[in-house]
């Protein structure tokens, strides 16, 4: 859970890789200074800043930008710094703002690497103050944690250094702002200023250096004779705003905040009189330590992109009609003005003007939705099998994996405004939270689905993410169990049962279900007593330590009330030690036990097994429709995907 700070909280950080993202609404430098024990900054090599964005574990942007993502690695800082200071500051000499106070309240947000927030601070109550210290990470008995401290200095960074004791602190902020008007430190391109549609066009990559032969990407090299400090990001090119194309011109599709490795080298120029071809998108641009980060943290951030593009759009919109309604309103206030011609030509002005703050909001969002497009484009035919859908040709040439993947894909989200775009649904593994496939209609955005038709369309959503699941897990570390008390969900657990990838038989009855409610409780209970008392080794030896789903079909028949605690006590302690559920049920259904089980519908994920606008994201509040994985009509990837999983777990228990 996110952590909103106010002026002087502070909160622990979970881990020392972390990021933290600034979004100031006008460019802004953002930096960081390291102190020692009394806060102190020992020199001018001890802050890092657009002409020295990189110090040892950790990394800034090079240039003047809205939004920031500043990359950080707490066990590579030397152990003589006890204090991280991020800091903004409005640049000089570039025309823009000198104070805070006219400005939106800059937001500074610690994450993790995968996008997660840690904690939130928006840096309000700014006036006069053109630099200001937003957060500050420091040590404290061996652990780190973040502070909210938004002091802000007049006399701009110059003072701010000086107020943390560095001698040449008015040369270095002279040369700071030096840096990004001349924008000596940035390695490609300047941009030019932002454009007040909140254009988002993408930045053109840096070239690339030849791939060796193992097909590794080099990491960037800085400026001619300036020594290149290791990044703990190894991130290639500037994460801040691309140029804008110029009137039919190409669109530029490299993404200004992702791009972490260079793309293949161009291709050579096109013969004289052949028109250029545009940049084309790259997939795994985004920060990460393997591809499967990267990818992952690209289809993140193409969320976020679509979120934030579809929120200033209907912005726009709820303004244009707020001024429509007030210019109206005004018509009609003046009792000259309620009838006859001038009247009827200052509605049809306002109206004229209502239609052309909707269109040019409409073509910002149509420009970032084709861009978006584009990219979603080059990214889905890349992506893993964890993160592919069934119709990907990947899973044709799909191997049981040795290693846990980092997330897998549990369907598509897209929005209104875009309902050309799927940006895919990726859930960290392992999983930390149980499943509720909704087999009720509950509000389905589907009409012509009847309940029966609903049921079975939900077993069937349940098997083919309990395959994926199976699918992405090495065979050795993952076991999935059954509950089917009436065995009505013999049909769709064909797949399952036929391969022979079940853990066991499906429990049917009664008594099929209290003995593997009782075996999986049992072994939570070994579990968190071994991790409790530090005793693994004294756990039994016939006890399974891989990871389990339990899959609980047409919930609640066959469930007595010891078999319903049972369900709560795997719901909330089971996912600590591996043991995982996932609810086949109507929540209409299920509320015939009272309030007793509506603390489980709520702790579960809730999908569904047709498309349904249940899902809202944190950022914004959209109201994302999700559609579940579908395996294509007539195909066999699941049989065959399956058929290799049971192949694999069969020799490895020879």
């Amino acid at each position: 859970m996110t952590a909103e700070l106010v002026r002087g909280q502070n909160h622990p950080l979970p881990q020392a890789r972390l990021e933290v993202r600034v979004s100031a609404g006008m460019p802004v430098v953002a930096g960081a200074t390291l102190g020692d024990a009394q806060g102190r900054v020992r020199g001018i090599e001890w802050v890092a800043h657009p002409g020295a964005p990189t110090l040892p574990g950790l990394e800034v942007s090079r240039q003047a930008a809205a939004d920031h993502r500043l990359a950080f690695d707490l066990d590579a800082l030397p152990e003589t710094v006890h204090r991280v200071s991020v800091l903004l500051a409005l640049p000089t000499g570039t025309g823009g703002p000198a104070r805070f106070g006219g400005l939106a309240a800059p937001v500074a947000a610690v994450t993790g690497l995968d996008g997660s927030e840690v904690a939130h601070y928006t840096v309000s109550g700014l006036d006069s103050e053109s630099a200001v210290i937003a957060l500050e990470l420091y040590r404290r008995g061996g652990a780190w944690k973040v502070r909210a401290v938004g002091q802000g200095y007049a006399g701009g960074l110059a003072a701010l250094l000086a107020d943390q004791g560095l001698a040449e602190a008015e040369q270095l902020a002279g040369g700071i702002n030096e840096a990004v008007v001349q924008g000596v430190a940035r390695l490609v391109a300047p941009p030019p200023p932002r454009l007040p549609d909140g254009d988002r066009t993408r930045q053109p990559a840096a070239p690339a250096a030849p791939h060796g032969a193992s097909g590794a990407v080099p990491p960037h090299q800085g400026a001619p004779g300036v020594p290149r400090q290791e990044s703990p990001y190894d991130v290639t090119g500037s994460p801040d705003p691309a140029p804008q194309p110029g009137p039919g011109g190409p669109i530029d599709y490299v993404h200004p905040g992702r791009q972490s490795v260079a793309p293949p080298a161009p291709p050579p120029p096109p013969a004289p009189g052949t028109p250029g071809q545009p940049a084309q998108p790259v997939a795994g641009d985004a920060t990460g330590w393997s591809m499967e980060e990267r990818l992952y943290n690209q289809v993140w951030g193409m969320f976020e992109d679509l979120a934030r593009t579809a929120a200033a759009y209907r912005s726009a919109v709820d303004f244009a009609d707020s001024r429509l309604a007030q210019e109206l309103d005004k018509v009609l206030a003046d009792p000259r003005n309620r009838l006859g011609r001038q009247g009827d030509l200052a509605r049809e002005a306002a109206r004229t003007k209502h239609a052309q703050l909707v269109g040019q909001a409409r073509a910002s969002l149509d420009r970032d939705l084709t861009q978006l497009i584009a990219e979603s484009d080059v990214v889905e035919p890349a992506l893993p099998p964890a993160f592919a859908r069934w119709d990907n040709p990947v899973w044709h040439g799909y191997r049981v994996p040795m290693e846990i993947p980092m997330a897998v894909r549990l369907g598509d989200l897209h929005l209104p405004e875009s309902e050309s775009l799927r940006i895919p649904m990726l859930v960290r593994l392992p999983l930390e939270r149980g499943l509720w496939i909704d087999s009720g209609r509950s509000g389905s955005l589907d009409p012509l689905a009847d309940s029966d038709q609903l049921r079975r369309l939900a077993m069937e959503t349940a098997v083919a993410h309990a395959a994926r699941l199976l699918a992405v897990y090495p065979p050795d570390v993952f076991a999935v169990h059954v509950i089917d008390p009436a065995g009505s969900g013999a049909p769709a657990l064909a797949p399952l049962v036929h391969s022979g990838v079940l853990a066991d038989a499906p429990a049917v009855g009664a008594a099929g279900v209290g003995d593997m409610l009782t075996r999986l409780t049992r072994r939570v209970d070994l579990l968190q007593m071994a991790a409790r008392g530090g005793a693994s080794d004294a756990l039994p030896p016939d006890l399974d330590t891989s990871e389990h789903l339990l899959i609980v079909h047409d919930f609640p028949h066959g469930f007595d009330d010891r078999a319903v605690t049972q369900l709560r006590y795997l719901a909330d302690e089971g996912p600590s030690v591996g043991v995982h559920l996932m609810m086949v049920a109507d929540r209409e259904d299920a509320a015939a036990y009272g309030p007793l089980l509506d603390p489980l519908w709520r702790s579960l994920l809730r999908l569904t097994p047709v498309p349904d606008d249940h899902l809202a994201d944190p950022w914004v509040g959209h109201a994302w429709t999700y559609e579940p994985p579908r395996v294509p009509p007539g195909s066999q990837v699941l049989v065959q995907v399956l058929g290799q999983v049971a192949q694999a777990r069969r020799a490895w228990n020879r």
